[in-house]
């Protein structure tokens, strides 16, 4: 059996038509934003998207989803699931969308430490008096071939000797050492004066939106926060995701 070509000039034709509907929908998604924007000032509308439903258009507002007609009049809050693969679209969006840039992270300003080849890495935002990043620390001992980076986040409203703690490690001559001792043992180290990033730290951390200790990021972005056991970090380590 033979199957006739379009001639050439079909398939620019094609080509152009698709093109003009592909302009015209982002042209409808950046109406339809600015639209949403003039209809409702007050609200931080950040994004808005195509849904899996036609004519339902998704809207990410800070920490929040919605779905929305045309005329934006409309709101639908919830989320969407598809029920054929037992998915939960909407929340699997806001994850990737909350995702940290791991590789615009200042590793300088953390305390490296490696175990075994290190291959497996991951950043922790830790306060030195914090009991649970206290028990945090004795999971983490149990990973191997794994690097940590040790962002020292005080919170200073908790733990008003924290700040204190946190530079005298940093300016301490293994800080890796310094860290492990006074967050196993409590031994803090001799109080010392140098140029540190904590300041930084802890701005980094408020713009990132951690807001408390420990917090775990993977190399993918994603966060663990609280003081996880060993084996949920584990596991957790091996869900990287695109």
């Amino acid at each position: 059996m033979q199957i006739n070509r379009p001639p050439l000039q079909w398939l620019s034709v094609l080509m152009a038509l698709m093109l003009s509907m592909m302009a015209q929908a982002d042209d409808g998604l950046d109406s339809l934003e600015k639209r949403l924007k003039d209809m409702y000032p007050a609200t931080r509308i950040e994004r808005v998207q195509t849904s899996e439903i036609p004519a339902l258009f998704e809207v990410t507002m800070g920490k929040n989803t919605a779905y929305t007609d045309a005329t934006g009049r409309y709101f639908v809050f919830g989320h969407l699931f598809d029920m054929k693969t037992q998915r939960d679209l909407t929340a699997e969006r806001m994850e990737k969308q909350q995702r940290i840039d791991f590789g615009q992270l200042p590793l300088g300003d953390a305390i490296k430490t490696v175990r075994g080849k290190g291959e497996r890495v991951l950043a922790v935002f830790s306060d030195p008096d914090c009991p649970y990043c206290k028990r945090l620390e004795a999971e983490i001992d149990k990973l191997s071939n794994v690097t940590i980076y040790t962002f020292p986040y005080p919170l200073e409203g908790l733990h008003p000797e924290a700040v204190d703690k946190s530079i005298a490690v940093w300016c301490a001559p293994d800080r890796a050492r310094a860290w492990s001792d006074l967050l196993r043992s409590g031994k803090a180290p001799a109080s010392r004066k140098c140029e540190n990033p904590i300041q930084r730290n802890i701005q980094l951390a408020q713009r990132l939106g951690i807001q408390g200790t420990p917090t775990l990021v993977s190399a993918d972005g994603r966060m663990l926060p609280g003081a996880a056991p060993g084996d949920r970090i584990e596991q957790w380590l091996a869900e990287s995701r695109p």
